[in-house]
């Protein structure tokens, strides 16, 4: 560490120093030694007390010189100036010897006089004094007086009496006692009865906020009781009147209805709330000009207690008890915002609001968070709905606590629709997949008719569909057991959905909005979803045809579904709740069962056709077509003939099966696994062609056929020797359009290479005229290797 540097101390500082502290400046007519202290410690500090006392040393020397110097240089004026004195002295001494004869002889003539006179004047004074003595008594014992008046006013409570006795006291006009020690000494102790006024009326306050801590809970559950009175009394009238069902208790509708006279919870015959001493604080403080003290003394009281009613874990079995409590407080704080005017901040009143808001909404969201009973949700609700119900009503914002409420909407709508979702899911996985009876839910007393009717009573379905039902005799439905309990579930699951907003005020929109998105989730998972499944594991195609019809039916329980949720809703909303999802994942199961109809009927298409046994080089050409044939279209037209779906459905079976019928004869035709093929074998295809298409044109599905005339338009041009026609772009364009020549060049070197692998030599011309014709074709299709 480098060596410490001293300090250079010099006369000059050091008379600096010593200016500054008035010890050498003769300008100066006092000493500030407080600023010697900090040089003495600095000194002390850097341990350079010999050094410094040197340099002082040599300072005192210096001003010694100076002092001497001056002496010096005045010394005969000095001498001249004693001498002259000392002539007046003896003067003045002459002078008053003479002065001492002439009054002694004054003295002598006068003193009997004197005597007298003095004696007079005493006598006068002492009756002056006692006359000033008298009134000096009765004025201090009149401010006395006034003094005592106080002190016992503020003992009775009278503090605005007191302060008025003050201001008296301190206006009293100019008398004899204004300029005495009594007078000053009873003014100096006007601001210590002040803070006994203030003292006493804030100990008032304190006081009363502690009884007012007491009574809020009562304040809080007599506020809540009146609303729970006036809400059961608007159910009532709901219920008379449905049109009033959408209006809920706080609106304009509610507001002109309700002409009873509600109760005043702060003055009633149960409860009587005194504010007297807070306005007494509040006008004493303003007279003292300290009410700033009052407001924050006041704020800080009223913060600390909101603090301590909300605790830092909610149990749910308190929370009513915890609910009235806030309410009174607030009841209480709105009062005071109303009636002092001024003295509580609006924003203040908000903050802490605001605040207890927060902390309920997070105790009850903690308390809920893996509560599962539905009921504890609704009672939790029912608490809060009242609550802020009650609140909107004193103008407190509940926008957060109407927040909250969704959110434990929410929570409460997801076991909700877990129930209803594996209800429904129950229903699916267990129904047979048969159409319904109305004898199915006949029991005791009940009869078919009336099972009926109350089978259609229950679905979900337009009106008319269920007035042309009623009208019918059977007592078979088009359905399944399972749309029959799904509907009655879903018309359950709605009431059981809106029990929890019954009573909520706003965020309509959100909750219609949750309903749909629980209902869209319930139609289209558990329903849709689980039906679909039912499709992909049975090859049953009644079963299969049953899922289609069912699906057909919830396609218009979606849309009565959206009409009834729309009449439920709680808003007042012009557009109609929708269900998307549903009605999407509804409209592409028809296709999923359809397809999975063509599926099961191309697997068993394919069993027939793999007994067709085909000859394709045969010696003669047959009349009547394959066997196989006859059972495959028998076996068809009954199966999908009986199937209960509507008959686009049926069509779309239909021509499904013929189309996969046509591509398995038309591989028989261009497949390179048949290598060589005569014409006499595609005159027996040809044969069992139209006889497919006599038998569907039979049953009137001629029109589904297409498939089949395009494979016998390309079995046509061999057998009829119309290659060359085929060739020309314009005919082919005109007649030949539907024939590929990919296809056609396929078959026709099928042909030429059963010619040319003959001995007949007629053939064998014929197989190279095919096989020119082949090459010719195939030069017509993109990618052709000729």
């Amino acid at each position: 560490m480098p060596p410490r540097k001293r300090p250079n101390y010099t006369v000059e500082s050091i008379d600096q120093q010593l200016q500054q502290i008035h010890l050498l400046d003769s300008s100066s007519s006092s000493e500030n030694l407080e600023q010697l202290a900090p040089i003495i410690k600095q000194i002390h500090a850097a341990r350079h007390q010999e050094a410094y006392l040197k340099i002082v040393q040599a300072l005192v020397e210096t001003k010694e010189a100076e002092i001497e110097k001056i002496c010096g240089d005045n010394y005969q004026d000095f001498v001249s100036s004693v001498s002259t004195l000392l002539t007046v002295r003896k003067s003045t001494h002459n002078l008053r010897d003479k002065i001492t004869t002439l009054d002694s002889s004054v003295s002598s003539v006068g003193n009997a006089l004197a005597s007298e006179k003095r004696a007079l004047l005493r006598s006068k004074q002492t009756a002056s004094n006692l006359d000033s003595a008298i009134d000096a008594l009765q004025g201090c014992l009149k401010i006395l007086d006034l003094v005592h008046r106080v002190e016992d006013m503020i003992k009775e409570q009278k503090y605005w009496s007191a302060l008025r006795s003050i201001e008296e006291i301190q206006n009293l006009p100019p008398s004899s006692l204004s300029h005495t020690s009594f007078f000053a000494h009873i003014l100096s102790s006007l601001p210590s009865l002040r803070s006994q006024i203030k003292d006493a009326v804030a100990a008032a306050n304190k006081s009363w906020l502690l009884e007012i801590r007491n009574v809020s809970g009562q304040v809080g559950k007599l506020a809540l009781e009146t609303m729970e009175n006036r809400t059961r009394r608007w159910r009532t009238r709901q219920e008379r009147d449905p049109h009033l069902r959408s209006s809920r208790v706080g609106t304009a509708v509610e507001m002109v209805s309700n002409e009873r006279i509600e109760v005043d919870v702060l003055d009633n015959e149960k409860l009587r709330v005194d504010f007297k001493p807070l306005y007494q604080a509040i006008h004493i403080y303003t007279a003292l000009d300290a009410l700033d003290e009052l407001q924050k003394s006041y704020q800080a009281d009223r913060k600390a207690q909101a603090t301590l009613i909300l605790p830092t874990m909610l149990q749910l079995s308190s929370l009513s008890t915890l609910l009235q409590e806030v309410a009174g407080f607030f009841i209480v704080e709105n009062h005071v915002l109303r009636t002092s005017r001024g003295f509580r901040s609006e924003r203040t009143i908000e903050e802490l609001w605001e605040e207890a808001l927060r902390r309920v909404s997070e105790g009850v969201q903690d308390a809920l968070a893996r509560e599962t009973d539905l009921n504890m949700f609704l009672k939790v609700k029912d608490c809060l709905s009242g609550f802020g119900m009650t609140m909107s009503g004193y103008g407190f914002s509940t926008q957060s606590l109407h927040s909250t409420v969704l959110s434990l909407f929410e929570k409460y709508v997801k076991p909700l629709e877990r129930e209803y979702a594996a209800i429904l899911e129950n229903l699916i996985s267990r129904d047979e997949l048969v159409p319904m009876r109305a004898e199915d839910v006949v029991s005791g007393s009940l009869t078919i008719a009336m099972a009926k009717d109350n089978v259609v009573a229950a679905v979900i379905i337009r009106n008319d569909v269920r007035n042309d039902l009623q009208r019918q005799s059977t007592s078979l439905f088009p359905w399944s057991k399972a749309f029959y309990s799904c509907s009655e579930t879903l018309r359950k699951f709605i009431p059981a959905f809106y029990e929890f907003v019954d009573g909520v005020d706003q965020h309509y929109r959100d909750i219609d909005e949750i309903l749909a998105k629980s209902l869209d989730n319930l139609l289209a998972i558990s329903i849709v979803q689980n039906l679909v499944k039912r499709i992909d594991s049975t090859s049953s195609l009644s079963q299969i045809a049953m899922v289609a019809t069912d699906l057909e039916y919830f396609q218009m329980a979606c849309d009565e579904l959206e009409r009834t949720a729309t009449s439920y809703r709680t808003s007042q909303r012009q557009d109609a709740i929708s269900l998307p999802r549903a009605l999407e994942a509804i409209a592409s199961a028809p296709s999923r069962a359809t397809n999975r109809i063509e599926a099961v009927i191309s697997s068993k298409l394919n069993d027939f056709l793999e007994l067709s046994e085909y000859n394709f080089t045969p010696k003669n050409r047959e009349d009547m077509p394959s066997m196989y044939l006859y059972e495959m279209v028998n076996w068809l037209t009954t199966v999908v003939d009986s199937l209960a779906i509507q008959e686009r459905y049926k069509d779309e079976a239909y021509k499904s099966a013929i189309d996969y019928v046509a591509e398995r004869l038309t591989e028989f035709l261009v497949d390179k696994s048949i290598p060589i093929m005569n014409e006499n074998a595609i005159s027996n295809l040809m044969v069992d062609v139209d006889f497919l298409r006599d038998e569907f044109r039979k049953i009137g599905r001629d029109h589904l056929v297409d498939s089949l005339n395009n494979l016998r338009l390309m079995m046509s041009i061999p057998l009829s020797n119309t290659v060359q026609d085929y060739l020309h772009p314009n005919a082919r364009q005109v007649k030949y359009a539907s024939v590929q020549p990919k296809m056609l060049a396929a078959l026709l070197e099928k042909l030429g290479k059963y010619g040319t692998n003959t001995r007949d030599q007629m053939e064998r011309q014929k197989g190279d005229k095919r096989m020119k014709e082949a090459e010719l074709v195939g030069r017509l299709y993109p990618g052709s290797n000729r």
